[in-house]
């Protein structure tokens, strides 16, 4: 019988097939794509060579009926006498009670954990029926709490038998020069390890052909925007610098090298397809204006993305500021307008009676038309997706395209990541502008903490406190929201307002919170990380960052980005028992592109990339820092085949010509 469906395979039910697509598991290809995320070494263990706390593996025989003890909320514990060779241990393991089950008087069992000498007991991270048999590999994958790893194990091993695997997108001829193994090996070698040697020159194989495929559309894309036509513009240098003298500040020497590049781009007869990066507070937000002005001047609309309302209307508000004197008309498209008020403002950009309309991703949805639009400005936005340039050109449009980052990168990784774009960088600041002073502490000196809170509430001004969760969880010590926010009203709640910003708010509930942020009817404000991106509130002088050890550098420069913002003396305040020689790096280092340095050394890429600034690269197995010198090479090899310079067979000289003829569809 074929088989081609999840659900042909033994135990996947209707449940079970929720639960692997919550995995982004639909079907039996996704399951062989899946891979395992690490991999252990089934390996029996001497516990007698064995310390406090050292890992494990153990396999003996259950010799009484275990115990299933409970206490606190969904927390229970497990426990059992082992028979291991020649000695009788205890066995602890917490919330798998159900296993109770198959734990017979009898039963052979492998238990993985940490060894208590003292305690002649491992406390148990995972167990399985039956004895180790020899040293083995085993991939260990992500999973929801209803599925177990020996399961996923047993349906990707019997899916192999009817689905195919993906066609290699490495050319024969590269594949001949680093002897890599064939796609079919490789694949099933990371999933059924053979030997930690074939592992690893499969695992290569694998990130080499992800990041190929990458770099390829990333270079064909670029090679194709250079024979894609650009708007026309005479560009009235004058009347620019007339809009730039009567700005209320001066620009800086990085800012006028940017602006540059914008006039060069949208001057040239090729579309722009900029990447600008700016240090948090550098002044980004003024590039695009004056490329919505130059933009204006030639007769062409500006549409100017942000990521969440918020910032949209921060940048509407200081666009009408600063455009309007000079004639532009500048309006405002956000899903909280009333449906007359939208109709009328997507009437007015269809007649082209507005030249700049700001607002979210609802700027390119169908129902908006365009008159002239010219130029699409997406801020903090890594990427402006493949299906959004395609929903422009089905109207007819090919618009110049302008990034903002405040997610600094270091050149090296930006020329290969963003290789389908041109880079500015913009690393000084603003004039006036003080440094911000970033003090750590630990949590035994919260005392000092809040007295330094204090010192600045009574000078009238404003501070931020970022806890890393929404709710209490049982797992975790790390400070929560709801519960900084009870500890702040008994510190301050009877001098000063104090209210709390999370993720699971509704949009007009967030935006009336931060409203009354910004007009100081609020003192402290409580958040998650839904404040990292942008918001620009001038009297907020301090931010607290409790829990800081969980996030990366990078963020925690974002966060501190949100201070700072006037001529004021601002302070970050970090507070951590833990990582403390990393942490030390913020007090010390305040250039997001040094910190970024630091973050990629430390972390690897993952601090950058993540949902906003991820775009197309959802690698499976490659990480663009720590595997950096594979990706160089993928990106020349990847050069070269655009080029024409690769030895292709027939076969797959018709491929790519395919694959590129695709390409210029979806672009």
């Amino acid at each position: 019988m074929v088989k081609n469906m999840l659900e042909d395979l033994t135990g996947i039910g209707s449940k079970t097939k929720q639960a692997l697509s919550h995995l982004g598991i639909d079907t039996l290809e996704d399951l062989i794509d899946y891979y395992p995320y690490r991999y252990e070494l089934v390996k029996r263990s001497n516990i007698e060579e064995k310390k406090e706390d050292d890992d494990v593996i153990v396999d003996g025989i259950v010799m009484n009926i275990p115990r299933v003890v409970y206490f606190k909320k969904h927390l229970e514990r497990m426990t059992f006498q082992m028979q291991l060779q020649d000695r009788m241990i205890e066995i602890v393991i917490f919330n798998r009670g159900y296993l109770k089950k198959h734990l017979n008087v009898g039963t052979s069992v492998t238990v993985f954990g940490k060894w208590k000498p003292k305690k002649n007991q491992i406390v148990a991270s995972k167990m399985k029926l039956g004895m180790i048999k020899k040293t083995y590999v085993e991939p260990i994958y992500h999973l929801t709490n209803k599925i177990t790893n020996q399961k996923m194990i047993q349906w990707i091993h019997d899916a192999f038998q009817y689905a195919k695997i993906k066609p290699s997108m490495i050319p024969h001829c590269i594949e001949e020069k680093y002897q890599f193994l064939k796609k079919e090996e490789s694949v099933l070698e990371i999933h059924h390890p053979t030997s930690t040697v074939h592992l690893k020159q499969a695992r290569t194989r694998l990130k080499y052909e992800e990041l190929f495929e990458f770099l390829y559309k990333m270079t064909l894309l670029k090679e194709m925007r250079k024979k894609e036509n650009g708007l026309k513009r005479t560009i009235s240098k004058e009347k620019i610098k007339e809009m730039i003298d009567q700005l209320p500040f001066s620009l800086t020497m990085d800012q006028k090298e940017a602006v540059k590049d914008i006039f060069k781009d949208m001057e040239n007869e090729s579309r722009m397809n900029r990447l600008i990066q700016g240090d948090v507070g550098s002044g980004k937000t003024i590039l695009a204006f004056i490329a919505s002005y130059t933009n204006y001047l030639s007769g062409y609309q500006t549409a100017f993305m942000a990521p969440t309302e918020i910032l949209a209307i921060q940048h509407y508000e200081k666009a009408k500021e600063l455009l309007e004197p000079f004639h532009m008309k500048v309006v405002l498209l956000t899903g909280k307008l009333k449906v007359s008020e939208k109709k009328k403002i997507q009437k007015e950009i269809e007649t082209g009676e507005v030249d700049l309309i700001i607002g979210t991703h609802a700027l390119i949805s169908s129902k908006v038309t365009y008159s002239n639009l010219g130029l699409v400005i997406t801020d903090e936005q890594h990427r402006f997706g493949v299906q959004q340039r395609r929903e422009l050109k089905n109207k007819g449009m090919t618009p110049d395209i302008l990034y903002m980052s405040a997610t600094p990168i270091p050149r090296t990784y930006a020329l290969t990541i963003y290789g389908d774009m041109e880079v500015s960088n913009i690393k000084t600041k603003p004039m006036g502008r003080k440094e911000i002073e970033t003090l750590l502490y630990t949590e035994k000196e919260l005392k000092d903490v809040l007295i330094k809170m204090y010192e600045e509430l009574k000078k009238g001004h404003q501070i931020y406190v970022i806890a890393p969760l929404i709710e209490e969880n049982e797992e975790s010590n790390a400070k929560a929201v709801d519960t900084m926010y009870e500890n702040m009203k008994k510190a301050f709640g009877k001098l000063y307002q104090i209210d709390m910003l999370h993720g699971k708010q509704d949009g007009k509930k967030k935006e009336t919170i931060m409203n009354a942020f910004k007009e100081n009817k609020i003192q402290i404000l409580i958040s998650t990380t839904v404040i990292e991106v942008g918001v620009d509130v001038p009297n907020a002088t301090m931010i607290v960052i409790f829990n800081a050890e969980r996030f990366g550098l990078s963020q925690l420069h974002q966060l501190r980005g949100r201070v700072g913002r006037s001529d004021l003396q601002s302070y970050c305040l970090l507070v951590s028992n833990y990582d403390k020689e990393r942490l030390q790096i913020m007090t010390k280092v305040h250039d997001g592109f040094e910190i970024s340095e630091e973050d990629f050394r430390l972390r690897g890429s993952g601090d950058f990339f993540g949902n906003r600034q991820s775009g197309d690269m959802n690698f499976k197995l490659a990480d663009v820092c720590h595997d950096f010198k594979i990706l160089r090479q993928a990106k020349e090899d990847a050069e070269l085949l655009v080029q024409g310079k690769l030895n292709l067979t027939k076969e797959e000289e018709l491929y790519f010509k395919n694959f590129q003829k695709s390409m210029s569809h979806l672009d």
